[in-house]
């Protein structure tokens, strides 16, 4: 059975990931990139689905595990009964091969390391012919079903019920290396790679990265770490980030909402952007600014709002039965039917994130503008007409509150692009739109008698995506407006102080109800508080949110309060960069 979600640690080398075990099993790859097909699948099912298992045979052995400074390369450290040894797991950056290598190394003693190899590709669809090349010493292994090749380096198995198995002994400083590396099928075999030189070129690529970090004030540590797994969600080559390393871990144990995270939501890479910018990753803007270009490429009215690592357009979803399930958690899905829904926030998270851009002194390119024009064009056509929201609902489009303040956020961007940057457009049609967008929302997204913004018109609910009006220049932090909503998101939404996204028993997702609080949600609570002046209860809520990382410092997409444990898909980019945010709100106000 699957560990805990909070039991995992991404390594990475900006292209896929690797989710690696508390017990010293990769359980979770999908190769060459994030969104591929699983090689090992064991994260949603067993070891038969795929996994690389590497710890002492002793069972009474205890580990501890931190990440290497600020890197995303994994050191946990075995304690047994005859010695200690650590396992250094790493994807190697900069030489654009997939490679995953894991040193083991002795501290003293002596350990014995048991050793189990299962390799499923296709989302446990394929068993793989595996031969040894014997020219090698130990001999190495190579698998190949179908495309997809590996080969695997560094120490002698022996096949065993479709898997390969071995055993060694490490003693005090000695070290074995371990690598495999994945390569298409109908190519030669990749030469061995240099693990030394390896580990030491990847320390020093994300030391480096880290080292740009513009943050000084509290939770550094754990901004910095954000900012890690943000840029190990960005693909290398093509700019594309992904909201999450996962698919179809639950949001609610047992429930339907299971859904695949490994594409890139214009809205979240739009999020990241902007907090990268803030932390000076200004050549960041450039990158995603030529992904958009790219995968919107033609008609903006075919625009989606999520596509594929390098752009792809299709991306839709089904339900796999080779996979059984997190811990039996059913459906698991691949693809994402929301590609194809209409969410009428993202194009004002694009503009915003645009626009963070021109303000960082990123210039603005010929095509670069002529895209926000042409996105501004689709939105005067397109604005009235009722949305699946931030939450991608399933039920009946509504006219969301949060929607409509966002398009009112994009008009306003382009308007300031005019007016500030000296870019050419209708700008007075623009602020027409503008004004009537705002006396819609207020006339119809506010309830007077509660004081409330509401979920969507003629709704008497709230929903967490309401705290955004403020972040995105909709209103004041400490509009009485603003205030009121807060007031009614601390009545309808908490859970033991965090926060829901909305009430799912009110039927509007067209799902069953019942999910847990959303992580991302309480970091926007905690902007909110820190810049209405309520700095105790933003630094007491975030406290507690930075406490329910795992021990790696990897945040989930919801927190189960009663299982005191992480559910959804890990680890979350909204999250993450939610945390940088409220970081972020409360440093400045603490300036002040």
């Amino acid at each position: 059975m699957s560990l805990p979600i909070e039991d995992y640690a991404l390594i990475s080398d900006c292209f896929t990931g690797a989710l690696v075990g508390r017990d010293g099993s990769i359980d979770w790859l999908c190769l060459p990139r994030y969104d591929s097909q699983s090689t090992f699948g064991a994260l949603l099912g067993t070891e038969d689905h795929g996994r690389w298992l590497l710890a002492p045979t002793d069972p009474a052995a205890s580990c501890t595990r931190a990440y290497e400074r600020d890197t995303m390369i994994l050191v946990t450290r075995w304690r047994t009964s005859t010695g200690e040894v650590e396992v250094v797991d790493a994807m190697p950056m900069g030489d654009h091969r997939a490679d995953l290598v894991r040193r083991v190394r002795g501290v003293s003693g002596h350990v014995e390391m048991r050793e189990e190899l299962r390799i499923r590709f296709g989302y446990a669809t394929a068993i793989p012919w595996v031969r040894k090349m014997t020219d090698e010493k130990p001999a190495a292994l190579v698998a190949v079903a179908g495309p997809d090749g590996l080969v695997f380096r560094g120490s002698s198995l022996h096949a065993s019920n479709h898997a390969h198995e071995g055993r060694f002994t490490v003693h005090a400083g000695q070290t074995v290396d371990l690598s495999m590396t994945w390569f298409p099928s109908h190519r030669a075999t990749p030469e061995a790679l240099d693990v030394e030189d390896a580990l030491v070129r990847t320390r020093a690529w994300w030391t480096g990265w880290a080292e740009g970090c513009d943050h000084d004030g509290p939770y550094r540590e754990e901004v910095v770490r954000s900012l890690l797994i943000l840029r190990a969600l960005t693909h290398f080559e093509t700019g594309g980030i992904v909201a999450a390393a996962t698919t179809s871990l639950p949001e609610s144990f047992g429930g339907e909402r299971n859904w695949d995270y490994r594409y890139v939501w214009l809205r979240d890479a739009s999020l990241t952007i902007a907090v990268l910018l803030a932390h000076g990753y200004n050549d960041y803007v450039d990158h995603w600014r030529d992904w958009l270009l790219r995968a919107i490429a033609g008609d903006p009215g075919d625009v989606q709002i999520m596509y594929g690592l390098g752009g792809e357009r299709d991306l839709e979803e089904r339900e796999i039965d080779s996979l059984p399930g997190y811990q039996g958690a059913r459906p698991v899905r691949v693809g994402n039917g929301a590609s194809t829904q209409f969410q009428a926030d993202v194009i004002g998270e694009v503009m915003l994130g645009l626009d963070r851009g021109r303000e960082a002194g990123v210039p603005e390119t010929r095509f670069s503008w002529a895209l926000q024009r042409a996105l501004m064009g689709f939105l005067e056509d397109n604005w009235r007409n009722p949305d699946h929201g931030i939450w991608e609902i399933r039920g009946e489009p509504q006219m969301f509150t949060h929607s409509r303040g966002l398009v009112w956020a994009a008009f306003d961007c382009a308007i300031r692009g005019v007016e500030q940057y000296g870019l050419d457009g209708p700008v007075e049609r623009w602020r027409h739109l503008r004004d009537q967008i705002r006396a819609d929302l207020e006339a119809n997204g506010f309830d007077e008698h509660r004081g409330t913004y509401v979920q969507y018109f003629g709704s008497t609910e709230v929903d967490a995506s309401l705290l955004l009006l403020a972040q995105v220049g909709y209103c004041a932090f400490d509009d009485p407006r603003m205030l009121g909503t807060v007031r009614a998101i601390e009545a309808d939404l908490l859970r033991d102080g965090l926060v829901l996204r909305y009430r799912t028993e009110q039927g509007v997702d067209g799902l069953p109800p019942g999910e847990h609080p959303f992580l991302a949600c309480s970091f926007w609570l905690v902007e909110q508080y820190a810049r209405s002046h309520r700095m105790d209860d933003a630094t007491r809520l975030m406290d507690r949110l930075v406490g329910l990382a795992n021990d790696v410092g990897m945040l989930s997409e919801e927190y189960d309060v009663d299982g005191r444990s992480q559910a959804g898909n890990t680890p979350q980019a909204l999250t993450h960069l939610a945390l940088v945010r409220a970081a972020d709100a409360i440093a400045e106000m603490q300036s002040q």
